[in-house]
């Protein structure tokens, strides 16, 4: 807020409501040498910024503007910033009456911004609505990837006001210690929060949890809790607890009695203490190291950002454990040929599973068997509206996602090859061409495909449709007949004037019947589904898309 002032030596500002943000601000504008007055109805607050040195600070808003007067020669402030948190809009009429000529607001707490338009009009003042920390601040590329921003052209950023404040700290210009108000220990956080909340706190402004600074930090320690998973003879380890991963995944793995879920590791100790509770854990931890370590675990699931999928992949090889990992296998080209090369060194492979669960959905199971007698290859036509995701989130990131296509597109090579029972000998991809910005051209795209059985298909895949329309669709023509499915709801076989309808309650995708799958192969009762080389061969699928994206030409998988 008060970078966004724009002040310098000397400058009049008025800062309104003297809450926790409002005393640090006073503080601030101090030891940079402005002239500060302050309002607040609360008259303990007023008292409270008095002892921080400002004299001309009131509970009265009449004694305000007089002060205003009185210090700025009747010019008005030169800046008037509002700390307050009211759904009113007096904070801003009244700031604009203390403001001088072309004078500047900034709104740093909540406050209605719909001012009296004439009085705005009439000294030309300047309204701004303070943005968190500074400049990067909820920027992917900033806060994610650590791309600064340079100092000659944005001199204080979101970093830079954090280590400005710091110093200030360190050289006693600002005092936290008057600012505390109520203490709690830790293991009260829950009622502290209550109490603020309810009102309960009297004349709070910072309220300070307490915990100890002396007790061993633990990567691993066990859960107590009365929800545990089963007691199954298998021990599955799991590393990852995001969103995807708690909706869908591990409510899926709780429920299959033959396992037992021994060690959640998430790199947040808020994360995998309460998600290991939530889903039954024996245990849980921060290191990774904790499940390729352990002998006690037989399997792993990875559950992690796709920049990491690689290295849980060469770290399964490396310790031979079973491993299902969420799509993708990894990003890049190179991660791919470093884990075939670990593949080729090791004496044997480990039970490997890439989460392609659009195979195992029943809908599949039922398209598969219509398809069983066919005479004639398949024309596969696949539709997907896949939903505008913006090009700053992390899917897009060079260093997190890369793109959709590497993390999505699997999926539904994944499935074409289940539906064909072949593999995938050349791709031809072509996207949308524009200079909107707000349109990402690698999520519009064309891709047909030429499989070994003499196959073709096409996948249609748009992030430009309506997202409220139907997500998937497929058809399938041969031998006469057609096959139908939508969204994995309604599949329907027609042909010789007769049509077969399967039909689900609900969307039926099949992460149940992957995981299942990946169980009982670990336990031996299964053998799994897809092998290495078509595992491997999808990824480089994938990547013979990104090339042939970049040449507008057609690329055949001998190449990879």
């Amino acid at each position: 807020g008060i970078r966004c002032a724009d002040l310098s030596f000397g400058s009049r500002v008025v800062v309104m409501g003297l809450g926790l943000l409002g005393l640090l601000t006073v503080q601030i504008l101090k030891a940079y040498g402005c002239e500060v007055m302050a309002f607040d109805p609360a008259e303990d607050k007023v008292n409270l910024t008095k002892q921080f040195g400002v004299t001309d600070a009131t509970s009265k808003f009449p004694e305000l503007q007089g002060l205003t007067k009185a210090r700025t020669k009747m010019q008005g402030a030169d800046a008037v910033i509002i700390t307050a948190a009211t759904k009113k809009r007096d904070p801003v009429d009244q700031a604009i009456q203390l403001s001088r000529f072309k004078g500047k607001i900034v709104v740093v707490g909540v406050a209605d911004i719909h001012p009296e338009r004439n009085e705005l009009w009439q000294k030309e003042v300047e309204l701004v609505v303070s943005k968190a920390a500074g400049p990067g601040s909820l920027d992917p590329l900033y806060e994610l990837e650590g791309i600064d921003l340079p100092i000659g052209y944005v001199r204080w950023t979101q970093k830079r006001n954090l280590e400005e404040f710091l110093r200030l700290l360190k050289i006693k210009k600002i005092d936290v210690k008057l600012l505390i108000t109520h203490r709690f220990s830790i293991s009260e956080a829950e009622q502290a929060y209550a109490q603020l909340i309810s009102g309960e706190l009297d004349k709070p402004i910072g309220v300070l949890l307490d915990y100890t600074t002396d007790a061993p930090i633990e990567r691993n320690i066990p859960v107590v809790t009365s929800a545990v998973s089963g007691r199954g003879q298998t021990n599955f380890g799991v590393v990852g607890a995001g969103l995807f991963g708690k909706a869908l995944l591990l409510p899926a793995l709780k429920n299959i009695p033959e396992i037992c879920l021994h060690t959640l590791v998430t790199n947040s100790g808020a994360n995998v203490e309460h998600s290991g509770r939530k889903f039954g854990f024996l245990h849980q931890a921060t290191d990774a190291d904790n499940l390729w370590s352990n002998p006690d675990i037989q399997a792993v699931i990875g559950l992690t950002p796709h920049s990491q999928h690689a290295s849980l992949v060469r770290s399964a090889l490396e310790n031979q454990k079973a491993l299902f990992l969420e799509k993708p296998l990894c990003t890049t080209e190179e991660e791919l040929s470093e884990l075939l090369t670990l593949g080729e060194q090791a004496k044997s492979l480990p039970i490997l599973m890439v989460g392609h669960n659009r195979r195992f959905s029943p809908h599949t199971e039922i398209m598969r068997t219509w398809l069983k007698s066919r005479n004639t290859p398949l024309v596969v036509q696949m539709r997907v509206n896949c939903g505008f995701v913006p090009a700053t989130h992390w899917v897009h990131s060079e260093d997190e996602g890369r793109s959709r296509i590497v993390g999505e597109v699997s999926h539904f090579i994944d499935l074409l090859q289940s539906l064909t029972n072949s593999t995938v000998t050349r791709v031809h991809a072509e996207r949308i061409s524009g200079d909107n910005q707000s349109t990402v051209n690698n999520d519009n795209v064309v891709i047909t495909f030429k499989f070994i059985d003499g196959s073709v298909g096409s996948l249609t895949y748009s992030g430009t449709g309506y997202k409220a329309y139907s997500r998937e669709t497929l058809e399938i023509f041969f031998d006469g007949k057609t096959i139908s499915s939508r969204d994995f709801r309604v599949s329907e076989l027609h042909g010789a004037g007769k049509t077969k309808v399967f039909k689900t309650r609900g969307q039926e995708m099949g992460y149940a019947e992957e995981l299942k799958h990946f169980v009982n192969c670990v336990s031996g009762k299964e053998t799994l589904l897809v092998n290495p080389d078509e595992m491997f061969g999808t990824m480089k699928t994938i990547f013979a898309i990104e090339k042939s994206l970049a040449t507008a030409n057609a690329i055949s998988l001998e190449q990879f």
